[in-house]
Parts: structure tokens; C-alpha cells; sequence
């Protein structure tokens, strides 16, 4: 009994042992991969409850199809945090999660908001129309499939505008268009549009196609993805054949997200304009809860811990073990701050839950919405600051987040 003590107490004085770059860039993969896999699962999940819908239009399977929708943005918003600093995810992401987009290329919108003189098709109705013209070849769309969607309509003539699949497109066929700016609703489709027997707005059948087809792209292209953080995957590749480099990736999908992309783009930018277009969930007005988990993602990918969504967690050895060996004032500081950004986008997205939507906190003069925008938007820059701090402690090169007008320059959004 003595010796078994003795034991026990030499074994508590031992130091931890340290972490090494291979081990937090290959969790860091394992994560990916857990990540994406549940994206797919979820999609999954969608592709199911478009099939129910398109099979027995209802109000009732709509509503289920919009929900599985919604449960599908969270673990691909937590995904997010991958982007940036791999370019297998950066190049790919366009196909997936492009916005906002000119909704009136794939049905159809309100009469006189199809109009961009920069963008011809922004009314062309893929759906009411079976045979077009793009880039001066004729295009048969008698047939929807996701092939079509992809090869001739998904940024048709160069256009970022004309999104036709991923996530936003979807939306839009479950959602329609949202009317109603900055004032209370999200967009009101009908069931009947699905439907062959009470069908409204014409060509029902031809919009379920098209629905069924942008939901199969949405999940061959989370296949594909989910194959890119396998054992052999590029994705994978990319963060695990050079650990150091894979740090690196680590920190700067977590600042571009954090800055440039999250703060700027998908929060400053429509608080300054004003404009609901630039809400990024803009039919089904879930923008606050894909800002949340985009938050959520940033911080997963430090603390090595992600939450599956069976509810099983998955931890391991992560980027801040390093900093916290190399400088512990800097791992704390950041914890704290990942912390406050999580927390000042919660208080966005229970604002929103009790009554404000998101577009409604963009309102010119809503100076609640502004403030609860602005303090995630502070809490964001801030955290950005701390993990460059976190780039000097680990002794890496400088790495340039992606930036924003909104926040370097923000006239030059008005000009």
C-alpha cells in the first residue's frame, strides 16, 4: 500500500507532457472531418424532408422541409472556421454557401425587383423557362438536374450574383422571396407552389424539380468535402504534411472569419447600408444563428473541442496548448475573448428569438438592433487582435487576415 502511494504522488509531480504541432494539426483535421460529416448527415436529413414535401406538398411537410433546413446550418456554419488558410475548402465553398443572390435567375420574384443593370439573367426564371440563352449559346433546361445546375446556371456569365445552388438557394425555394425589408416577416411561400393539384405560381412541377435538384448538389458536394478531410484527403494534406504551415492555417481561418468575413461582411456591412439584402440568411431570417455558430466554430477550432450533433464531444490536443506553453497570459486572454464574442452573438441571436429579427436590427434607427450588432462586431475585432498576439507568441511568420471596407474603410462602401 505505501509503495502504490509513493507511486501516485511521483506520478502527480510529473510535469504534463507538451504538445506537438502534429498532434493539434491532425486533430485539428479529425475535427474537420467530424464537422463536414455532420454537415452531410444533416443535408442528409434536408434531402429527406424536400422528398416528403415534393411527394405530399403540404403545409406540414413544408414546415418539416424549412426545419431540417435550419438544423442543417448549424454544423456546416461551425465548418466555416476551415476556410481561408485551406485553399481545397476556400475554392470549393463558393459551390455551397455564395450570397446574397439575384433570386429572380432561378423563380419568380416580386414584379420590377428582378432589375440589375449589372446582371442580365437577374430575372431570366429558370423555372418558368425550359430553353434560354447564356453567353450566347442556347441552354435546354427542359430537365433539371443537378448537372445543370452546376455546369450552366451556378455563376452563369461570370456573374457572382447568379447563385444556383448551395445553401441559399435552397433557402430560397423553401423561404420565397422576403418582402417585407426591414419590418417583421420572413419570406412566405406557399405549400401550393409544390403542389400539382393546387398548384400556384405556375410550373409546380418544374420547381420541385428544381428543389430535389439544388438539395442533391448540396449533398454531393458536402460528399466531396467530407472525402477532402478523409486519411488521404487534400483538405487534410494541406494542414498535416507541414504542421507548422497547418498552425498557420489554423490561426488564419480563425482571424479572417473572426475579421474580415464575420465582422465585416456578414455584420458591419448591412448595419451601414441599412440594406436586408445583406443579411445572409435573408428568406428564412436564421442569419442570427448562423452568425452564432460561425462564432461557435471560431472557437472550436482553438480549444480542440467540437459538440457533434448526436451530442457526443470531440477533444483533443489544439492550437491552444501551444499558445499556452509558449505564452499562458495569451492563451487566457484569448479563451476570454472567444468567450465574449460567443456570448455578444448569443445575446443577437436571443434578441431575435424573442422578437426583433435580424433584418429588423439593421432598420436605420433601431438603435437596440445597433447595438447588439456592434458589440458582436467589437467583440470580434477585438478577439482578432489577440489572436494575431497568438501569431507572435508562437514565433510564426505575420499572417494577413482577410479584410473588410466596412471596418478599414468604410466610406468606401458609399462611393
Amino acid at each position: 500500500m505505501r509503495l502504490f502511494l509513493t507511486t501516485a504522488l511521483c506520478t502527480l509531480a510529473l510535469p504534463a507532457l507538451a504538445v506537438e504541432k502534429t498532434e493539434v494539426v491532425a486533430h485539428y483535421a479529425d475535427i474537420g472531418l467530424a464537422t463536414y460529416s455532420d454537415a452531410l448527415t444533416t443535408a442528409q436529413a434536408l434531402q429527406q424532408a424536400v422528398a416528403a414535401l415534393v411527394a405530399t406538398p403540404s403545409e406540414a411537410t413544408l414546415q418539416a422541409a424549412r426545419d431540417a433546413w435550419k438544423a442543417a446550418r448549424v454544423p456546416y456554419q461551425q465548418s466555416e472556421a476551415f476556410r481561408f488558410g485551406n485553399p481545397v475548402v476556400d475554392d470549393w465553398e463558393g459551390r455551397v454557401n455564395s450570397w446574397p443572390l439575384d433570386e429572380g435567375l432561378i423563380d419568380y420574384v416580386e414584379a420590377g425587383s428582378a432589375l440589375n443593370e449589372e446582371n442580365a439573367q437577374a430575372g431570366l426564371n429558370v423555372i418558368a423557362t425550359p430553353k434560354f440563352v447564356l453567353s450566347g449559346a442556347e441552354v435546354d433546361a427542359t430537365t433539371i438536374t443537378p448537372d445543370l445546375i452546376a455546369t450552366r446556371l451556378h455563376e452563369a456569365e461570370g456573374i457572382e450574383a447568379n447563385v444556383a445552388s448551395g445553401y441559399h438557394a435552397v433557402e430560397f425555394m423553401l423561404w420565397g422571396q422576403d418582402l417585407n425589408g426591414t419590418g417583421p416577416g420572413a419570406g412566405a411561400r406557399p405549400w401550393t407552389d409544390f403542389s400539382a393539384t393546387d398548384c400556384t405560381g405556375g410550373n409546380c412541377d418544374r420547381r420541385a424539380a428544381y428543389l430535389v435538384a439544388a438539395t442533391q448538389l448540396l449533398v454531393d458536394d458536402l460528399t466531396e468535402m467530407v472525402g477532402n478531410w478523409g486519411p488521404e484527403g487534400a483538405a487534410r494534406k494541406v494542414v498535416t504534411d507541414d504542421p507548422t504551415k497547418g498552425v498557420m492555417a489554423i490561426l488564419t481561418g480563425m482571424g479572417s472569419l473572426s475579421y474580415g468575413e464575420l465582422g465585416g461582411e456578414r455584420m458591419k456591412l448591412g448595419l451601414l447600408l441599412n440594406d436586408p439584402e445583406e443579411e445572409q440568411d435573408c428568406f428564412s431570417d436564421n442569419t442570427q444563428n448562423s452568425h452564432y455558430y460561425d462564432g461557435i466554430g471560431i472557437r472550436n477550432v482553438y480549444t480542440g473541442a467540437y459538440t457533434r450533433v448526436d451530442g457526443t464531444v470531440l477533444q483533443g490536443p489544439a492550437l491552444a496548448d501551444l499558445v499556452q506553453a509558449a505564452d499562458p497570459a495569451v492563451d487566457a486572454e484569448l479563451r476570454a475573448k472567444l468567450d465574449a464574442s460567443v456570448a455578444a452573438l448569443g445575446a443577437v441571436k436571443a434578441r431575435a428569438e424573442s422578437g426583433m429579427a435580424y433584418d429588423q436590427m439593421i432598420e436605420a434607427g433601431n438603435a437596440e438592433g445597433e447595438a447588439l450588432i456592434m458589440g458582436a462586431v467589437d467583440a470580434l475585432v477585438d478577439q482578432t487582435k489577440t489572436i494575431e498576439r497568438a501569431v507572435t507568441a508562437l514565433g510564426l511568420d505575420q499572417i494577413a487576415f482577410e479584410g473588410s471596407d466596412s471596418l478599414d474603410n468604410p466610406d468606401a462602401i458609399f462611393q
